[in-house]
């Protein structure tokens, strides 16, 4: 019934987003008479601070359009490479046929985005710095609304299944790199590949920011997982989707209650950020609101979670800690990462992070230990939070060369 009334309250405060929107602007289009009035940017600033609060917002899209790829300027065309209910694996294809015809290949690689609340579009920052030097592929996931009850259920062992498939087509050679939840599913695939002899076996896996091990300075996020038991997930944020959606009767996690979970964590850093906003408006400071409005366009569209997926993850991965004790079978199949040799390993935490805790991440070179030691590496990156892993201007400068700089020592693309 919450998210009936959820949806109730979205269509009531639709008419007044859209009528604070058009206030906003009578008070501040130069062709209106009523932006030279006294307090017309005060006026104006408060009506586009009460759109945006009450908009719905929409998935956003990528719009990489181009890179430079050696100096060259190459279009960017994302291609839906393999189609599945629950997600879509994309492939950035670049246009290289003005660079040199001999020019080694890069690496392909396989970005797994989360499916934490977020679309796979918080990722843009990471394709697109990721993108001149490497052949990439990204998981965009579903919004689990959008999927119709007959294409069935969607367990954590189906994550797993799903990358394995699309490393599978990536092909051998390949290199995988898993943002913040993923890295559980991720490197539970890579141990069955290894196990399987599977020839599309990437050649490393760089883990960021991700809940390997939760027993490790367990953060608000992990003791609240443990704090409750599984019947209380299950009866407290688990909603039938409501008739309006091709996903109706589906059972989820839906995306409202995450992101005001994910306020409730910093409210104080979200109202200051509003407030600041807010100024901007008044000021005229225009690169300053552009900033707040992309981040928060991005921030504020979330999907729903399958439910039996959300809580396989809880159960799993945060109460009974299956991947490093070493108890997690997949269709009969032990999850075994003492097994992987062939695959370098690169784990990268931040500094600061609030959501997965210090250790939790270089937990996995622990359960690796076929891995040569020559081929594991760890990053620390200080003065990080849980989103400046994969993005700003430290993941640019200080994260992605080092991870680029890996890659290449173990490929064989060229």
């Amino acid at each position: 019934m919450l998210y009936q009334l959820h949806e109730w309250q979205r269509r009531l405060l639709n008419p007044m987003s859209t009528w604070a929107q058009a206030t906003s602007q009578l008070f501040s289009n130069p062709y209106s008479p009523l932006s030279y009035t006294l307090y017309s940017r005060r006026l104006a600033a408060s009506y586009d601070l009460l759109y945006r609060l009450g908009k719905h917002y929409e998935k956003p899209v990528f719009g990489i359009k181009a890179v430079t790829v050696d100096g060259t300027e190459a279009a960017v065309n994302d291609v839906v490479a393999i189609e599945k209910p629950f997600c879509r694996l994309l492939h950035f294809e670049r246009d290289l046929s003005a660079l040199p015809a001999g020019r080694p290949a890069d690496p392909r690689v396989l970005v797994v985005a989360p499916l934490s609340g977020h679309h796979a579009t918080l990722l843009r920052d990471t394709v697109r710095t990721l993108l001149p030097s490497h052949d990439l592929y990204l998981t965009d996931w579903t919004d689990a609304r959008m999927v119709p009850l007959s294409q069935g259920p969607f367990h954590l062992d189906d994550y797993v299944d799903y990358v394995i498939e699309f490393l599978d087509h990536v092909g051998p050679g390949s290199h995988v790199i898993s943002v913040c939840q993923p890295t559980v599913p991720v490197l539970a695939a890579v141990s069955l590949m290894a196990a399987r002899q599977d020839p599309a076996l990437p050649r490393t896996m760089t883990m960021m920011g991700g809940p390997i091990d939760t027993r490790r300075n367990p953060t608000q996020v992990n003791a609240l997982a443990k704090r409750k038991s599984l019947d209380w997930f299950r009866n407290t944020v688990v909603f039938k989707v409501p008739s309006s959606y091709p996903g109706y009767l589906r059972e989820v996690y839906p995306g409202f209650l995450q992101h005001a979970g994910f306020v409730a964590m910093n409210p104080d850093r979200h109202m200051n950020s509003h407030w600041d906003y807010y100024l901007d408006l008044i000021k005229g400071d225009q690169d300053d609101v552009d900033a707040h409005r992309r981040f928060y366009d991005e921030y504020n569209a979330v999907l729903d979670l399958p439910a039996e997926y959300y809580l396989d993850t809880i159960r799993i991965v945060f109460q009974e800690h299956r991947l490093p004790d070493g108890t997690w079978h997949i269709h009969g199949e032990r999850v075994a990462p003492e097994g992987i040799r062939n695959v370098a390993l690169f784990t990268i935490e931040g500094e600061l992070d609030d959501i997965s805790g210090s250790g939790q991440t270089q937990a996995a070179h622990d359960l690796c230990r076929g891995i040569p030691q020559a081929n594991r590496r760890h990053l620390t990156a200080i003065g990080v939070g849980h989103y400046g892993i994969f993005s700003g201007r430290r993941w640019r400068e200080m994260i992605s060369p080092q991870i680029a700089q890996f890659i290449r020592a173990h490929d064989s693309s060229g």
